[in-house]
C-alpha cells in the first residue's frame, strides 16, 4: 500500500512537468513494484516504454522519487503482468464477449496494417465526475452547462468551448458529460481523444491512406469530446480534416465538446472558419479557483484519501498555491505520501517544511503590493488611487483594487475603504460587488484580473 501511495504521489508530480500526451503514452500504466535504499523497481506494461523510460525519462523520475524521501542507488524498470496492456476503448457500448472479438480483431488489424489503429487514445477516466467536482463562482457557469448538456446533449450550447489556464478542471468536467451520458445513455457512441491524439491518429491515417476510414470514425460519434483544441493550430491540413468532422457533426446535431487554454480567437493559425464555429453555441472561460472553492478542493480531495486535514493545513496549501488545482493536488498527494512513508500526521509543520521551500511557491502579498502592481497595471500614480479623484479611469482600477484586496486577502470592508483613501466602507462593499458581478461577463476584465495576479504571484 505504502509503494502504490509513494507512486501516485510521483506521478502527480511527473504530471505536471510532461505534457500531457506523455504523461498518457508513458506513465500511465505504470506501477512502483519495489522501492528501498537500495534500489526501486517500476513496473511497465511492454518493453518500448521500459525503453523510454530508461533512456528519456530516468532522471526526471529520480528527482521526483527522492523529493518524495525515497532515493535508490539505483532505478530498475521491469515489464509487469500486473500492469494492464489491453487497448482501452471509449465506445460504452462494447461489453463482454464483444469487448472480447474487438479485441482480438484490434490486434489482428494493427499487426497486419489492413486498418487504422486507435491505440493511442485512452478513452474516459472514470474519476471524473459531476459528483466530485468542486462547484466555485469561478466555474459554476461552465459547470451549469456541462451538466444541462448531459441531460439533453446536441439540443443546446453546441459547441460547448470551454477555456483557461492549465490546470483549473476543463479536462474534469468535459469528461464527466462523457460519463454522465455513459451511465444515463448507454447507447450513444462517445469519443473522447485529445487534439495530440487526433493529430497522431490523422498522420497515421495519411500514411496508411485510411482517411476515409479516419473521417469515418469520428463523423459517426453521437458526442465528440476534444481535449487541448489549441494544439491544432498551424497544423493546416489537420484543421482542414477537423472542419470537416465539425461539420458533419454539427449537421446531424451531434454534440461536439471543445477545451483549450485561450479562446478560438486568440489561438494563433487558426483558421477564421474555425474560430467561427467554435463560437457558434457557448464559450465559457474558466477561471482560477479563488480561495473558499481551492480550501474546498483541498477538503474533497483529502477525504478521497481517508484523511481529515487541520483548518490550518488546508489554509496553508489553499495559499500557497492560488493558480492551479492540479499543481494543488499535487502538493496534496506529495504531503499524503511523505506522511504515510513516515507514519506522520499531516500537520502544519510538516507541511511548512515539505512545501514551504519551493521556488513556485508565492511570497506572502500585503495590501501594498496589490494596489501598487494594480496602478502600476493601468499605468494610474498611486497618489491618484488613494486620492479623491473620481475620473472613470482611476475608479475603475480603483475598484479592482478593492476587489482583489477582499479576494486575495479577505480584508474587511473598513480596512479595505481605509487602504484605498475611502472614509465610508460602503464604497468598498459597492466596488467589490460591481467587479465580482461585471467579471462573471466580462472576459476582458477577467482577463485583466488574472493578469495583476499572475504578476502578483510571479
Amino acid at each position: 500500500m505504502q509503494n502504490d501511495s509513494l507512486w501516485q504521489a510521483v506521478l502527480g508530480e511527473i504530471e505536471l512537468s510532461v505534457s500531457r500526451g506523455s504523461f498518457i503514452t508513458w506513465f500511465k500504466n505504470t506501477e512502483l513494484v519495489k522501492s528501498d535504499a537500495a534500489v526501486a523497481v517500476i513496473g511497465v506494461p511492454n518493453v518500448f516504454i521500459k525503453e523510454q523510460l530508461e533512456h528519456k525519462f530516468s532522471g526526471l523520475i529520480s528527482d521526483v522519487l527522492g523529493k518524495n524521501g525515497v532515493k535508490p542507488k539505483a532505478i530498475e524498470y521491469k515489464i509487469s503482468s500486473v500492469v494492464s496492456t489491453k487497448p482501452v476503448y471509449d465506445d460504452p457500448v462494447i461489453f463482454g464477449e464483444k469487448a472480447a472479438e474487438i479485441e482480438e480483431e484490434h490486434v489482428v488489424k494493427t499487426a497486419n496494417g489492413s486498418s487504422l489503429s486507435h491505440s493511442y487514445r485512452q478513452g474516459l477516466n472514470e474519476r471524473y465526475t459531476f459528483e466530485n467536482f468542486v462547484v466555485g463562482a469561478s466555474n459554476e457557469l461552465a459547470f451549469a452547462a456541462c451538466q444541462s448538456i448531459a441531460q439533453n446533449p446536441g439540443m443546446k450550447y453546441n459547441p460547448l468551448f470551454l477555456y483557461g489556464g492549465v490546470g483549473i478542471g476543463k479536462t474534469h468536467l468535459i469528461q464527466a458529460v462523457g460519463n454522465d451520458l455513459t451511465a444515463t445513455q448507454p447507447g450513444l457512441r462517445i469519443l473522447y481523444i485529445s487534439t495530440e491524439q487526433f493529430v497522431q491518429e490523422f498522420v497515421d491515417a495519411l500514411r496508411f491512406r485510411k482517411t476515409a476510414d479516419f473521417a469515418s470514425y469520428y463523423r459517426s460519434a453521437d458526442i465528440l469530446i476534444v481535449d487541448d483544441i489549441q494544439f491544432i493550430a498551424g497544423k493546416e491540413k489537420i484543421q482542414e480534416e477537423f472542419f470537416h468532422t465539425f461539420n458533419a457533426l454539427y449537421q446531424a446535431n451531434k454534440q461536439i465538446i471543445i477545451s483549450s487554454d485561450k479562446p478560438p480567437k486568440d489561438i494563433p493559425t487558426l483558421e477564421e472558419r474555425l474560430k467561427s464555429r467554435f463560437t457558434w453555441g457557448m464559450s465559457i472561460d474558466m477561471q482560477t479557483p479563488d480561495f473558499e472553492t481551492r480550501c474546498a478542493i483541498i477538503q474533497a480531495k483529502s477525504l478521497d484519501h481517508q484523511v481529515t486535514l487541520s483548518h490550518e493545513v488546508v489554509e496553508y496549501l489553499s495559499t500557497n498555491i492560488p493558480t492551479n488545482v492540479r499543481e494543488l493536488e499535487g502538493a496534496l498527494n506529495q504531503l499524503l505520501a511523505f506522511c504515510e512513508v513516515r507514519s506522520l500526521e499531516p500537520s502544519l509543520s510538516v507541511a511548512t517544511s515539505l512545501l514551504g521551500t519551493t521556488k513556485t511557491r508565492p511570497k506572502h502579498l500585503s495590501a501594498k503590493q496589490i494596489i501598487e502592481r494594480t496602478s502600476r497595471h493601468f499605468q494610474v500614480p498611486i497618489e491618484d488611487m488613494v486620492g479623491p479623484k473620481r475620473d472613470k479611469d482611476i475608479v475603475v482600477p480603483r475598484q479592482i483594487a478593492m476587489y482583489m484586496l477582499r479576494s486575495e486577502l479577505h480584508l474587511s470592508f473598513p480596512k479595505i475603504a481605509r487602504e484605498l483613501g475611502r472614509k465610508d466602507h460602503t464604497t468598498a462593499i459597492h466596488s467589490v460587488d460591481k467587479i465580482e458581478k461585471l467579471s462573471r461577463l466580462d472576459p476582458g476584465l477577467r482577463q485583466t484580473i488574472a493578469d495583476i495576479k499572475e504578476r502578483l504571484y510571479a
